[in-house]
């Protein structure tokens, strides 16, 4: 698999991983897709939200492979939804442009009974963006998605980080982890496509997502 897709995911959940996966396939002027949605909000799901916040045509928004009712994890959800989530349905889309692929919550969230994100990431064999937070409990959450990763084998394209800056949390992950800082995505109010775009230039290189 080439540069030609991207996979973000997260330590966690609610850390900001969409609305970096918005600012990122905005800024490669790519396709974002969301294989999996588990609960929607009163303001749409993950990909409504991309769609509002990244620029890119609405078309450039693949739809969802499943998207479950249910607000908790994959593999929970459509069992509770009456869905049994098929791989051979999040097999990674063919596009022209860019394609940034998006999972739920972290590294190791369940899609089935037998398998995880990771597992999925592994089978995919593209770069990961491993999106973390700087607040408290973020080494730790960090450390252990990055040894999830490597045990599977999938590459580390590099940490981007959200939120305010740490900068001794930020440097230990990525010493101890072996991997490389993209750039921290700073708390942005009020949330807006514009914001969100001059944010992402003014801390990242996109070199570094594309080269």
């Amino acid at each position: 698999m080439t540069r030609q897709t991207l996979i973000v995911t997260g330590t966690d959940t609610g850390i900001g991983k969409t609305v970096f996966a918005a600012a990122l396939a905005g800024a490669l002027g790519g396709h974002y897709w969301k294989p999996v949605q588990a609960g929607i909000e009163d303001d749409g799901t993950d990909a409504d939200r991309v769609a509002r916040l990244s620029g890119l045509p609405r078309e450039r928004v693949l739809p969802e492979a499943y998207c479950l009712v249910t607000p908790c994890s994959p593999h929970l959800a459509a069992e509770i939804d009456g869905v049994a989530i098929d791989p051979a349905r999040l097999a990674l889309p063919q596009v022209e442009s860019p394609l940034v692929a998006e999972g739920a919550g972290g590294v190791l969230v369940p899609i089935s009974r037998s398998e995880t994100y990771a597992d999925q990431f592994a089978r995919w064999g593209a770069p990961v963006v491993l999106v973390a937070r700087t607040s408290l409990g973020t080494i730790n959450h960090s450390l252990l998605s990055i040894e999830a990763l490597r045990a599977r084998s999938v590459p580390i394209l590099g940490v981007a980080f959200v939120g305010e800056p740490v900068e001794d949390s930020e440097a230990t992950i990525c010493a101890m982890g072996q991997v490389r800082r993209l750039g921290r995505l700073p708390v942005i109010d009020p949330l807006t496509p514009e914001a969100l775009r001059s944010a992402f230039a003014a801390n990242f290189k996109l070199e570094d997502f594309t080269a």
